[in-house]
């Protein structure tokens, strides 16, 4: 059960270099329900050593920052303190940024023109099991995938095992569904689709959706994207 679910906020800490940023971030989650912050960082350090104080649920991480920047220290984090998950909040969007912070294991990436409300709704995504991704983040991943010619051609029978079912979700993740919506368009429970990602991800060796969604592309799942 998720925090959100207990109704007890998400413990966050606000890591960003930029002092005005940082306290503006920081009051902004103040004003909202849902999050507590805990701590604040000026850099990457400082952001690490903060998770070892604090063991906060989730880090809203900058990426370009003095000393450790943001995809080292999210590296450092989910390696030491895999209890705690990391959403990139950045004003950058570009390849050479984004694709490093995934790889590093952050869970959720937003622009800083993102609202408080979709920060809210990030954190709690990537405590759920959910991708925190953007429309236009996700957008970009499946982009990127298309042009690095991973997606074989033609049509594969459910790769590693899978069963009919685990496949489909696999798919609904790679299309940036969260849990509810998948139970949804499948007519199950949320406690089924869990199951089914369980499954799934045991047998592929997958850890996050981010990588999800890269394998069902690798592996033919998910259709290039248009335009």
């Amino acid at each position: 059960m998720t925090d959100e679910a207990r109704g007890t906020p998400a413990r966050v800490v606000v890591a960003d270099d930029q002092t005005v940023v940082r306290e503006g971030i920081v009051m902004l989650l103040g004003l909202l329900p849902g999050v507590e912050v805990v701590g604040a960082a000026g850099d990457g350090e400082e952001a690490v050593r903060l998770v070892a104080e604090l063991a906060p649920d989730v880090v809203l991480m900058d990426l370009r920052m003095p000393r450790c920047d943001g995809v080292e220290a999210t590296r450092r984090i989910r390696s030491e303190h895999p209890g705690t998950q990391v959403v990139v909040l950045t004003t950058y969007a570009d390849d050479e940024s984004l694709f490093p912070a995934l790889t590093a294991g952050a869970r959720g990436y937003l622009t800083k023109d993102a609202g408080g409300d979709e920060i809210v709704r990030a954190v709690h995504s990537v405590l759920s099991g959910d991708a925190g991704l953007s429309p236009g983040i996700q957008r970009r991943l499946l982009e990127h995938l298309a042009e690095s010619g991973l997606r074989p051609p033609g049509p594969q029978e459910p790769p590693d095992g899978l069963t009919t079912r685990e496949t489909e979700v696999l798919v609904l993740i790679a299309e940036g569904l969260n849990n509810q919506q998948i139970a949804s368009r499948m007519h199950v429970s949320t406690a089924t689709v869990k199951t089914h990602i369980n499954n799934l991800f045991a047998k592929t060796g997958l850890k996050d959706r981010a990588q999800a969604v890269r394998y069902a592309y690798r592996k033919g799942l998910v259709p290039p994207p248009r335009g």
